[in-house]
């Protein structure tokens, strides 16, 4: 498995075979730094830590998670994540020349924040009647019944937060990798806004 953390830039288009266009996602992945080994003697799984984005203000920050960067002699860094990744020291370096033009991998990042929703928005309900003095054109409707079962169900679709929700694109390709600008480009559209930050692995 090869991982690494990144910061979507935006979006723009590339040609392909053929001539035709097609949308890609500029990712800046990487440098990471590996922070710490975890290795099955010592916690029971094998993974690699990686820190993204050296962090500008420490004073946040807890004394174990400080204590971590020293133990590795890295700088603090803002963002860690843990890869299942072998072969790699804690210092060594995670770079974009790890993927290749062509890899099919994943992609995972925080949508974007709607705030709170109604039920229109938020689970497309069409509404009530707009005319002929209707009332009720954006209200969700009944919720429950009156004798049974008495309760609203559990689940039941109404209005709250809507977005900022982790998503996992599976199956996405790389149409191109630039090691020099540590930047990858990958097909479509990936979750969240710009300057936020993405996961990329591959299986």
């Amino acid at each position: 498995m090869t991982g690494i953390i990144g910061k979507k830039l935006g979006m723009t288009q590339v040609n392909a075979e053929g001539g035709k266009l097609v949308p890609v996602t500029v990712i800046e992945a990487g440098p990471c730094t590996v922070v710490q080994v975890k290795t099955p003697e010592k916690d029971g799984y094998a993974a690699v830590q990686v820190g993204f984005a050296e962090a500008i203000k420490t004073k946040n920050m807890t004394k174990p998670a400080l204590g971590v960067f020293k133990k590795a002699g890295t700088p603090p860094f803002s963002v860690l994540k843990e890869f299942k990744m072998e072969g790699l020291a804690v210092g060594e370096k995670v770079l974009a020349d790890r993927f290749a033009k062509g890899d099919v991998v994943k992609v995972a990042g925080i949508t974007k924040g709607k705030g709170f929703q109604g039920t229109m928005k938020r689970h497309n309900f069409k509404g009530g009647p707009a005319s002929h003095g209707g009332m009720c054109n954006r209200a969700p409707g009944s919720i429950g019944a009156s004798s049974y079962p008495s309760r609203v169900w559990r689940g039941q679709r109404m209005a709250g937060r809507m977005g900022q929700n982790r998503i996992t694109l599976k199956s996405v390709m790389i149409v191109d990798v630039m090691p020099e600008q540590n930047i990858i480009l990958v097909r479509g559209a990936v979750p969240g806004g710009n300057n936020t930050i993405v996961e990329i692995w591959k299986d």
